[in-house]
């Protein structure tokens, strides 16, 4: 695991050393970087949008759950779980938002497979009012895989634990990205 910083040094966050810049490889838009394991089809994704008009940071998850199982073309999806942060806990934090942590799966058909893999996906919400954005960073664990590169049981939860690290790690340092 080592300290990364994202977008220009605007933000940074604690990742392992074994993902790949997908900006190295592959077009990435200017408000996502996103990161690819080099020994699995695990995925980091760190995204600016902008903030959804709904209050309940529960729902606001889900709204961007949401989202992205319709972005994932995904046949179904399902939330297992929202953890929201207490608002003792929220008023603690300074500067960067405490995230509001969401564990859901989609069924997602890829690549013109006949079978839609099972994919986990863990996503921490971090709700940026004062500049009308909403900070997501997702990870995608695919754990049935037609083409047989489904992560294991021991792999979802030791990324579930690299996952949780990433999210109280992510800072913004300049909260001028967002003008």
């Amino acid at each position: 695991m080592s300290q990364r910083t994202l977008f220009g040094g605007a933000i940074s966050i604690v990742l392992p050393t074994n993902l790949l810049d997908a900006s190295d490889i592959r077009q990435v838009p200017d408000t996502q970087e996103v990161f690819v394991s080099r020994d699995s089809d695990i995925s980091f994704v760190v995204e600016i949008l902008e903030r959804v008009p709904i209050q309940n940071p529960d729902e606001a998850a889900r709204f961007h759950f949401d989202s992205l199982a319709h972005d994932n073309d995904a046949q179904s999806h399902i939330v297992h779980e929202v953890q929201v942060p207490s608002a003792q806990n929220a008023a603690l934090s300074e500067g960067t938002p405490l995230p509001i942590i969401l564990d859901g799966s989609q069924a997602v058909t890829k690549f013109n497979r006949t079978t839609a893999d099972d994919v986990r996906i863990l996503l921490a919400l971090f709700r940026i009012e004062n500049k009308n954005v909403d900070l997501v960073l997702s990870v995608n664990i695919p754990t049935v895989a037609e083409d047989g590169t489904a992560v294991p049981p021991s792999g979802i939860e030791s990324t579930r634990e690299v996952f949780m690290v990433a999210a109280s790690s992510l800072r913004v340092l300049d909260f001028d990205l967002f003008v």
